[in-house]
C-alpha cells in the first residue's frame, strides 16, 4: 500500500459513517493483539478546548523528557497530523504499513459477517499500533464524538481523565440536553482513576460528579477563583494558578487561560500517577505550546486571525475575545460552516461585530454549506455579506477591505483553515520577495 492507496482506502471507508459503540473497535484491536493495553493514556473529552488542552499536555510532557504519543482530530494541514509522536507526524511509510495491517483485520471482520469498522475505528487502531512501535511512555488521547461509546473509550490503562468545556454539539449522537451530552462525555471516567474538569454549567457538572462518584474516582474541578492576576495579550498571556505564579502562554484568546489551568491541574494529578513533571518543565512546556487554528495570529498589519469556532459555545468565546482584544477596530470576517452545525446560532453570536462578512465553502467537503447558502443565512441577520467563489478570492477581498489597523478573522470549520493559512502565507512570501523585505512585522 502506498500513500495514495492509503488515502483512497480511508476515503472509501468513510461511507460507514460514525457508529457509536465499542464492540467493533474491541474486535478489531483483539485481532491486532490489543496494542492499546501496552500503553498509558491521558484521555481527554469535551466539546471545546480538547485540542488546546492536549497541545499543552503534549508540550509539557515532552519537556519533562517523556516519549509522548498524541491522537487528535480533526486536522488542519495534513491527514497524518492526527497521529504524532514527540510532535512529529506519523511517517508516510509508517502510515501505509500499519494501515495495511488494520485493513486486513477489518476486511476479515466484514467477510465473517461483522460490520466493517468505521474510518475513525480504523484510524484509532492504527494509532495504537504506531504508539506501541514507537514505545511511547504516555499517550495524550482525544476522544472523537462524545465519550462513553467513542472508539477511544476502548482503553483500560488510563492514568488520568480530563473533561474540557461541554456544550451542545453533535446532538444527534450525544443527546438533546446538556446533561445528556455531559453524561456521555463523562463516560471516559475510569474506576478509581482521577478526573480533572474545567468549570462547567451546573447541569453538566452534576452529571460529571455523578459519574465520578459511581466510579469512585477523585474529581478535581478547576475553579475560576483560583485563576488570578491574569494579563491578557495577543502574543503573550500570564496568570497565576494555585501555587504556580505568572505562568506564561503564547496562545491567544481569553478562553486559553481556562484551558491552560485545566492542563496545569492535570499535571498536578499526574505527578501522583507515576508521571511527575517539574515546575520548570511545566513552565517551559506551556510557553512553547503552539496550536495553529485556535485564535492564531498568522499575519499583522492588518492582523489576520484564524479560529476553529464551529459551534455556538465556541462562537460565543470567539466573540468575547474579539470584544476584549479589538474594541473599536474594523472587523472583517471570512466565514465557512458545515451544514450540520447550528450555523444560525454561530451567526447570531458573532455577526454584529463585523463590518463586512465574506462567506466561503470548505473545499472538497460534502458537509460544507455553499458560500451562497451561507451568505443567505447571514443576510437574515446582517446585510453586509458577500459570497466568495474561492478561498483565494476571499483572502484578496478581505485585504482590499482592510486597512493596517483592521482585523481579519477567518473562522468556522477547521476543514478550510489549513488551506486558507497557506494562501495567506504565500501572499506574504510573494510580497516579501517583491519588496525585498518582510511585511509580516
Amino acid at each position: 500500500m502506498n500513500e495514495r492507496q492509503a488515502m483512497e482506502y480511508i476515503e472509501e471507508i468513510g461511507k460507514y459513517g460514525s457508529v457509536p459503540g465499542l464492540s467493533n473497535i474491541r474486535e478489531l484491536c483483539r485481532r491486532l493483539g490489543n496494542p492499546q493495553d501496552l500503553l498509558h493514556f491521558v484521555h481527554i473529552a469535551g466539546t471545546n478546548g480538547k485540542g488546546s488542552v492536549s497541545a499543552y499536555m503534549d508540550s509539557v510532557l515532552r519537556e519533562a523528557g517523556y516519549r509522548v504519543g498524541r491522537y487528535l482530530s480533526p486536522t488542519i494541514f495534513d491527514y497524518r497530523e492526527r497521529i504524532q509522536v514527540n510532535g512529529k507526524m506519523i511517517s508516510k511509510t509508517g502510515l501505509c504499513r500499519h494501515l495495511e495491517r488494520v485493513r486486513r483485520a477489518a476486511e476479515e471482520m466484514a467477510k465473517e459477517g461483522m460490520p466493517h469498522p468505521t474510518a475513525f475505528e480504523v484510524e484509532t487502531a492504527l494509532a495504537f499500533l504506531y504508539f506501541c512501535e514507537k514505545k511511547c511512555d504516555i499517550v495524550v488521547l482525544e476522544a472523537g464524538l462524545g465519550g462513553s461509546l467513542d472508539a477511544t473509550n476502548l482503553v483500560t490503562t488510563t492514568v488520568l481523565s480530563v473533561l474540557t468545556s461541554i456544550s451542545r454539539d453533535h446532538m444527534a449522537f450525544l443527546g438533546e440536553t446538556l446533561g445528556e451530552i455531559a453524561a456521555n462525555k463523562a463516560g471516559i471516567i475510569k474506576e478509581k482513576i482521577p478526573v480533572v474538569s474545567t468549570f462547567q454549567e451546573p447541569e453538566a457538572m452534576r452529571e460529571i460528579e455523578k459519574e465520578a462518584e459511581k466510579k469512585e474516582s477523585a474529581l478535581v474541578a478547576v475553579s475560576p477563583e483560583e485563576i488570578k492576576k491574569v494579563r491578557y495579550g495577543i502574543e503573550k498571556q500570564y496568570f497565576d494558578y494555585k501555587q504556580f505564579k505568572k505562568l506564561e502562554i503564547t496562545l491567544a484568546g481569553q478562553y486559553q487561560i481556562e484551558n491552560c489551568a485545566v492542563a496545569a491541574e492535570a499535571f498536578m494529578q499526574l505527578s501522583g500517577r507515576g508521571f511527575p513533571v517539574s515546575e520548570k518543565a511545566l513552565r517551559d512546556g506551556l510557553k512553547k505550546t503552539a496550536w495553529k487554528g485556535r485564535f492564531s495570529v498568522i499575519a499583522k498589519k492588518p492582523f489576520f486571525i484564524v479560529d476553529g469556532a464551529h459551534n455556538e459555545d465556541a462562537a460565543k468565546k470567539l466573540a468575547d475575545s474579539i470584544r476584549f482584544y479589538f474594541t473599536n477596530k474594523k472587523i472583517i470576517y471570512i466565514m465557512g460552516i458545515l451544514k450540520d452545525k447550528e450555523y444560525e446560532k454561530i451567526i447570531a453570536q458573532t455577526g454584529s461585530l463585523a463590518e463586512q462578512i465574506i462567506t466561503v465553502a470548505a473545499p472538497k467537503n460534502k458537509r460544507a454549506m455553499s458560500a451562497y447558502e451561507l451568505a443567505g443565512a447571514v443576510k437574515e441577520y446582517y446585510p453586509c455579506v458577500t459570497a466568495a467563489d474561492s478561498l483565494e478570492e476571499a483572502v484578496e477581498m478581505s485585504y482590499l477591505l482592510a486597512d493596517p489597523d483592521s482585523v481579519i478573522i477567518a473562522f468556522g470549520s477547521l476543514s478550510f483553515l489549513g488551506q486558507l493559512m497557506a494562501i495567506v502565507e504565500n501572499r506574504h512570501t510573494i510580497r516579501r520577495d517583491s519588496h525585498g523585505r518582510s511585511e509580516k512585522n
